[in-house]
């Protein structure tokens, strides 16, 4: 590698051709970016006491030749990003120019023929930078000025458009013109043979747009293989993800389908900003390595069909296209792990369409059904992630239904009864899912769906009842209460193209006027139009009706009580330990005295009552205490209680510094962090280090 500072125009000026790889990603610049640009460069041109503005570096790679001393392209490895904005810069400041020349070598002719194209040269030859795909059949027509290709480059177009809306503001543009010229990049030149572009790549991020995921992860897919077989690879299989994902969506939604789909593969949700580094850890395991890099580019490239097929619309099944709206209406994405795998199997005919269809709407009643009765949404996402391990493929409906009859306590699906009561109850106005539910049951069942969206949410007692002698008076006496009470309940809310003709009406009106409850088309309005009146009771009979229809749209799993055993009997199938094999923890047993078993029976009493979802699980070498999973394991020892807590040692706040770093080291227990106890009056102590790994485990990577 070599280093050099250099005016960013000579730069431009003496280079033959820069190429912007295939494994590079598109341009990306918002109007952010943009403006700092032009703002840093304006600054600079204004005041001569600045020599020079710094803009980053150019990174390349010339084969077999340092520096830009032959007429090879030059492939860019980093400094697109610059390079193509400041290239839309000079083409907006040519056409402006026209005949002028503020500033010497500032003439449109000039611009053009020293910066952006190779006069002499025809073909793709003639252009000082070719850029991929889509941007590079905008970026020419915009150099050519000509018509834009019809699937054009939203940035390019966008920020040409950007900068030549500023040229035209300025009054003159000799600040603009000296401003370019006084740019400076580090023109930075690699060997092949000799240098690493993709960890040079890694490590040059430093200024301009943020690298995503998913731009690191085609880097290291493709950059080191030979040019026919990255144009091969990335025409057959990621180029068609890009356009399946759409130039927005793409920059919106892969790196969070790649997280999905390593989910899916290594059972482990790696962090948003780890996705790459788990799919290097995950592309150099034996398995993928010996099927080579295009097997694995190619099972990507399904996986990314089956998520934009749910994801972003693109199913083309009837049945499942609506499916997949209405669950992506819940705004979560926690499923996704399991219905990658479901699709998966659906597409390879291990799973039926109707069994598809079912668990797409059991999956869709459990998120909401736990919205509705408030069951808080802690490692949700590892739910879903851990549901294939309980997966039966020859059983495959019954096993799914069978594992969330069974989940437990905070994990559990909702049952008819208890989400009944609280569908009554609930605030279900103040909701983040009003205009959802509103919309599922107008449309449950029917073959002529109904826009949702052309109506409005209108409450039968008006929000300001309170202000009106008609409406207190239908109340009753006790019309504060049942105001404050059923205000925003299912039983009050309901849908309406007469919002503002409602407005605070009695019942009566609302129920009489042209287009009142009486005419309503609406089901969700059926039986309004035949009341007398609107009070406690008919808020509460209403209710009561929605809430039994709510379970026939928002269905639980249903099992028969013996199948149901089948699963629970497989879960018990490991061998069951006992306190008394540890007779280090029971009283009398312990050679030492009884102190250790006393303690062990406080520390056991006070890790049970951190949360209800806490499990104890004996085994045969020490006790483990679970929520998601393990958060502490106590190995019993004649003289103390070795504790083993599962969270990093750099994650603990530990200001008596008791506890000890065992990462790495062999011992019993799961975690990296161990603690040996054996005076009582540390209890209070050790359950705050404790309930941190608690916290760390339950509270994590939730579903919002």
């Amino acid at each position: 590698m070599k280093a050099t500072e250099a005016k960013l125009l000579d730069f431009l000026k003496k280079s033959q051709q820069f190429i912007i790889p295939i494994y590079q990603r598109t341009y990306s610049w918002t109007e952010s970016e943009c403006q700092q640009l032009w703002d840093d460069i304006m600054r600079t041109g204004k005041d001569d006491e600045i020599s020079a503005h710094f803009i980053g570096s150019i990174v390349y790679i010339e084969k077999g030749i340092y520096q830009i001393s032959s007429q090879n392209p030059l492939l860019v490895i980093d400094g697109q990003q610059r390079l193509t904005t400041v290239s839309l810069i000079l083409e907006a400041l040519a056409r402006h120019l026209d005949t002028q020349e503020p500033v010497e070598g500032f003439s449109q002719k000039k611009l053009r023929q020293y910066y952006l194209l190779n006069p002499l040269e025809s073909d793709e030859k003639k252009y000082k930078l070719i850029l991929t795909q889509t941007d590079k059949d905008t970026f020419l027509s915009i150099l050519e000025e000509r018509k834009y290709p019809n699937d054009y480059s939203l940035r390019i177009k966008e920020n040409f458009d950007f900068f030549s809306q500023r040229i035209e503001d300025l009054d003159n543009l000799i600040s603009l013109c000296k401003g370019l010229a006084k740019l400076i990049i580090v023109d930075i030149a690699l060997n092949k043979a000799q240098d690493n572009p993709q960890l040079i790549f890694e490590s040059m991020n430093s200024t301009g747009r943020e690298l995503s995921q998913a731009d690191l992860i085609r880097n290291f897919i493709l950059m080191d293989l030979e040019p026919e077989n990255q144009t091969r690879l990335y025409m057959d299989y990621w180029r068609p993800m890009e356009l399946a994902f759409g130039q927005e969506a793409y920059n919106q939604h892969f790196d969070s389908f790649m997280r999905h789909f390593l989910t899916v593969k290594t059972d482990k949700i790696p962090k948003i900003d780890d996705v790459y580094s788990s799919f290097k850890m995950y592309a150099n395991t034996p398995r993928i390595k010996q099927n080579g890099i295009e097997s694995l580019v190619k099972e990507v490239a399904i996986f990314a069909e089956y998520y934009c097929a749910m994801a972003l619309g693109q199913e083309t099944h009837s049945t499942l296209r609506q499916y997949f709206i209405d669950l992506r209406e819940l705004n979560v994405d926690v499923y996704y792990p399991l219905l990658l795998e479901l699709y998966h199997d659906y597409k390879n005919d291990l799973l039926s369409l109707d069994d598809f269809c079912e668990v797409i709407r059991l999956v869709e009643s459990y998120i909401f059904r736990r919205a509705v009765c408030s069951i808080p949404t802690n490692s949700t996402n590892r739910m879903f992630a851990n549901f294939k391990k309980y997966l039966d493929k020859d059983n495959y409906l019954e096993s799914i239904k069978a594992h969330f009859l069974l989940l437990p306590s905070y994990r559990r699906f909702p049952n008819d009864e208890e989400f009944k009561q609280e569908f009554k109850i609930r605030d279900l106005y103040n909701f983040r899912h009003k205009t959802y539910w509103l919309r599922r049951f107008e449309n449950f069942n029917r073959k002529e769906r109904v826009s949702v969206d052309e109506y409005t949410i209108e409450h039968i007692m008006p929000q300001n009842a309170m202000n009106s002698p008609q409406w207190r008076k239908e109340l009753g006496q006790d019309y504060k209460r049942i105001h404050d009470t059923y205000l925003h309940t299912s039983g009050n809310l309901t849908l309406t193209g007469y919002n503002s003709e409602y407005s605070d009406r009695s019942f009566p009106e609302k129920r009489d006027i042209q287009g009142g409850f009486k005419e309503s088309p609406l089901r969700v309005n059926e039986g309004l139009g035949t009341l007398d009146s609107w009070n406690e009771v008919t808020i509460l009979s209403r209710a009561d009706r929605l809430a039994q229809r709510a379970i026939d749209i928002w269905v639980s799993p249903e099992l028969s009580e013996e199948r149901l055993e089948k699963y629970r009997e497989e879960k018990k199938a490991s061998p069951v330990y006992t306190l008394e094999q540890h007779p280090a923890l029971v009283r009398g047993q312990n050679k030492h005295g009884d102190h250790i078993p006393i303690l062990f029976e406080k520390l056991r009493k006070e890790i049970l009552s951190i949360d209800p979802c806490v499990n104890e699980e004996i085994l045969k070498l020490y006790i483990a205490y679970k929520a998601e999973t393990n958060f502490v394991d106590i190995i019993p020892r004649l003289k103390n209680l070795q504790l083993s807590l599962n969270i990093k040692f750099i994650d603990l706040n530990d200001p008596k510094e008791i506890a000890r770093d065992v990462t790495g080291i062999g011992r019993w227990g799961n975690g990296d962090v161990e603690i040996l106890l054996s005076d009582i009056n540390q209890v209070p102590y050790v359950i705050g280090l404790i309930k941190q790994a608690f916290e760390k485990q339950m509270y994590s990577d939730d579903e919002t």
